[in-house]
């Protein structure tokens, strides 16, 4: 990797090993301006608002250019001033200015810019044509009349889940973001990942916005609302409220959804202990039975409604179990229709999830009886803190409550489901036959845990040497299958997460780079190493529910089997 010294505005800044100017003015201190700039993707250098000028007076991206040792550029010199004012009107000019009535609002990287260059008059007229709204799709809404082009949202799409859903159609004034042959996104093959929402710098792609439905609900006497909790959302709504990334507030979060009206608040992890209880029983049957291997894990939809439309071959290799959500939506429809009976409220559930694609989920067929899904409403980590704040509840101020019983019981390996290694090693935890604490210490170490996109870890579990593998990001799922295929790999087990480092780093979270991402999983392994119970088999109210009122209807409440999609 190069090394060396640039001067940059003057100052004098080694660099070593970055990628890109860039990334070395950032090292100086300076915060460039960028909107097709993303540090995990490719670089495409069309936005150019981070343009430099060098000692030559030559102007380029930096962000496409290698840094060289004695390097000399400027950052803000007239010129460049004049030109990134210039470019914002422009953008500014075909761009839809409803901003107080954006979802992005106040998180808009256009609306900062234009704040932070004083842009306070266009001066060309809009003669772009207004575009129809997309909301055709379960998890996100398309908006083009916000889009700046800045082609975000194609190359997550392509880079890092490999769908290939979104391009440019057309050409010079007329250029736009669509799926092929201007379909909607319900007509395409999109997983409702939403990580192109994620990425969007403007209003163009946003989570689909439910909150006025939860607030219908909770203020509503006739509705007894019972809210779940995933396991990846304590650790990242702290940051929307000054807290460091990583900080478990899952009982503040109680807190704030009681001060809001939620009735009853759970914890999703409690839905994760028996998801490991069931899935590690349908592994070792499959192990007794010889197969079909591997298996792959079935919490993440996405990730099934890939499976369902792009590689059908492997749904038999799919884990029969529900994700957690679902499991937990069942025993609570099946716990509360005596009580609702009895005092004539409608039981009104709700979950708060890191994922987009949740939101599909919720309304798939196979979770849906008697004309009501089983989550009747799924809000995002982002929802729950728009509402938070409009509730107007001082987050950080507030005293914890611990989430109701039975229900609110969770373990440490239920608690870990939220980042990429977390179910295969709960599964573990479950599967091997010493329980002692060194053996625990030993799964840990193992490498089911890390950053790689593609671990692979032998388990030895009784006189078997397990393969299990550990996914995330569905690019890289991809290249995991091909290898399967073509006889280069054999596993027994294999986790798959859609997003890369699992549901810390879903699209309903707050907006976060790759190492915001590992600080919430590393809270979520603290919150392990500080639960009571580790191993999801001693839930004692998991064990009984199972033992006592689910017994010999485990498998119509808790599983599920998924068939392929028609083209």
């Amino acid at each position: 990797m190069a090394k060396g010294i640039m001067y940059i505005d003057g100052q004098r800044v080694p660099f070593d090993g970055e990628k890109n100017v860039l990334a070395v003015i950032r090292k100086a201190g300076i915060d460039m301006p960028t909107f097709c700039y993303y540090s995990e993707l490719s670089v495409y250098g069309a936005c150019r608002m981070c343009v430099v000028e060098d000692d030559k007076g030559k102007i380029d991206t930096s962000c496409s250019m290698e840094p060289r040792d004695g390097m000399r550029i400027r950052t803000n010199t007239a010129r460049l001033l004049k030109h990134r004012r210039m470019i914002l009107e422009l953008m500014l000019s075909s761009h839809c200015r409803d901003c107080t009535t954006c979802d992005k609002n106040s998180h808009c990287t256009l609306q900062r810019l234009a704040l932070q260059f004083g842009i306070r008059h266009i001066r060309f007229k809009d003669t772009r044509p207004h575009y129809a709204i997309d909301d055709s799709s379960p998890a996100v809404l398309r908006d083009p009349n916000k889009c700046i082009l800045c082609g975000d949202c194609i190359r997550i799409c392509e880079e890092m889940q490999g769908m290939g859903i979104l391009n440019f159609a057309y050409r010079g004034s007329d250029l736009q973001v669509m799926p092929a042959f201007g379909r909607k996104l319900s007509e395409t093959h999109c997983i409702s990942c939403g990580q192109c929402a994620a990425a969007c710098p403007t209003g163009a792609i946003t989570v689909r916005n439910q909150i006025g439905a939860a607030w219908r609900a909770l203020h509503d006497p006739s509705k007894r609302v019972v809210v779940q909790i995933a396991p990846a959302v304590r650790v990242a709504v702290g940051e929307a409220f000054g807290m460091a990334p990583g900080t478990n507030v899952i009982d503040k979060i109680v807190t704030a959804l009681k001060i809001m009206g939620a009735d009853e608040v759970f914890d999703t992890t409690f839905g994760a202990d028996l998801t490991v209880l069931e899935e590690s029983a349908e592994f070792l049957e499959r192990l007794e039975k010889g197969g079909p291997f591997p298996m792959f894990t079935s919490c993440c939809p996405a990730w099934i409604k890939y499976v369902e439309e792009e590689a059908p071959q492997y749904l038999k290799n799919v884990s029969t179990c529900k994700s957690p959500m679902e499991m937990f939506a069942a025993v609570l429809r099946d716990q509360y229709a005596k009580k609702d009976a009895e005092d004539g409220r409608t039981t009104y559930h709700i979950a708060i999830m890191p994922c987009t694609a949740k939101k599909m989920e919720a309304g798939r067929a196979e979770f849906i009886h008697d004309g009501r899904p089983d989550v009747d409403l799924v809000l995002t980590t982002q929802e729950l803190i728009n509402m938070i704040n409009e509730a107007g509840v001082r987050f950080a101020e507030i005293e914890g409550e611990s989430p109701d019983l039975p229900f609110g019981m969770g373990t440490g390996a239920g608690t870990i489901f939220g980042t990429t290694g977390g179910v295969a090693e709960a599964v573990v935890r479950r599967v091997v036959e010493d329980k002692s604490r060194n053996t625990l210490q030993a799964i840990q170490f193992s490498g089911l845990r890390g950053a790689d996109t593609i671990r692979s870890v032998t388990i030895p579990v009784g006189d078997r040497a397990l393969r299990i593998a550990v996914v995330h990001g569905l690019v890289n799922a991809q290249k995991l299958l091909k290898d399967i295929e073509e006889g280069r790999e054999y596993y027994d087990l294999v986790e798959v997460m859609t997003c890369k480092t699992g549901c810390v780093g879903g699209a309903g979270q707050p907006y976060g780079l790759i190492p915001i991402k590992r600080q919430r999983a590393e809270g979520l392994y603290e919150a392990d190493r500080g639960a009571l119970i580790k191993r999801s088999e001693r839930n004692p109210i998991a064990v009984e529910l199972l033992e006592g009122p689910l017994k010999g209807r485990t498998h119509e409440l808790l599983h599920v089997h998924y068939h392929q999609e028609k083209k």
